[in-house]
């Protein structure tokens, strides 16, 4: 069974609402593009070096999503090509990412990261935080940035009620967000491990790896 299969067979069972982005960080050009003759077109990166080099090689109508942690200074690499960036978490980085994308003559889509997980190592807004930044983003001044919603990750736990219990709260503070920014439409949580769990409490967005490419190189 190669990566092109299992997407295949993994598309079969995600409802049809939800995207999936397969997540290709450490996987060689090959398996992507198996997964990419298989139909898919969504690959998530999590370092800039890796999404470049990719992004140069593969074609063209790829459409890449940087997952991982973004530092300011690294995002005049990505702000040409990236559809949808992740994980925003500050003001600053949303100002970077507004002057890059207007110098890139683009509008550059993007997630707020919201911090929902019990561990203090995840990045992440609180909910008032995200609300003043999304307020900022609305301004005249970011008008080279859009935020299509949201992405959380859950504490690494077996507890499914406590992760449940995450999930919930972010899907409710989207639903919430969208009455008020009819652009927002994304909402991204849910990985290998728990995107079952994800789904039922209102992911309309996964981001698999292990799942898709078997177990990661380091």
């Amino acid at each position: 069974m190669g990566v092109g299969n299992n997407i295949l067979e993994f598309n079969k069972e995600l409802p049809k609402e939800v995207s999936l982005v397969a997540v290709s960080k450490t996987k060689p050009n090959e398996m992507i593009l198996d997964a990419y003759n298989a139909g898919h077109r969504i690959f998530g990166e999590n370092k800039i070096q890796d999404l470049v080099a990719k992004y140069e090689a593969l074609p063209k109508d790829i459409e890449w999503h940087m997952i991982g942690h973004l530092q300011t200074n690294k995002v005049k690499y990505i702000t040409p090509f990236v559809s949808l960036i992740h994980g925003v978490d500050s003001l600053k980085l949303l100002k970077e990412i507004n002057k890059r994308a207007k110098n890139s003559e683009r509008v550059q889509n993007i997630l707020l990261q919201i911090h929902i997980a019990q561990e203090e190592t995840k990045f992440g807004l609180s909910y008032d935080e995200a609300r003043e930044l999304l307020k900022v983003s609305n301004t005249s001044e970011f008008n080279n940035v859009q935020v299509k919603g949201f992405m959380g990750m859950a504490t690494n736990t077996n507890d499914s009620e406590a992760i449940k219990k995450e999930f919930k709260g972010l899907n409710e503070f989207y639903l919430e967000s969208k009455l008020e920014y009819p652009e927002i439409d994304t909402l991204s949580m849910g990985m290998s491990g728990d995107y079952k769990l994800a789904i039922a409490c209102g992911s309309n967005m996964i981001r698999i790896g292990s799942t898709l490419f078997g177990a990661r190189n380091y």
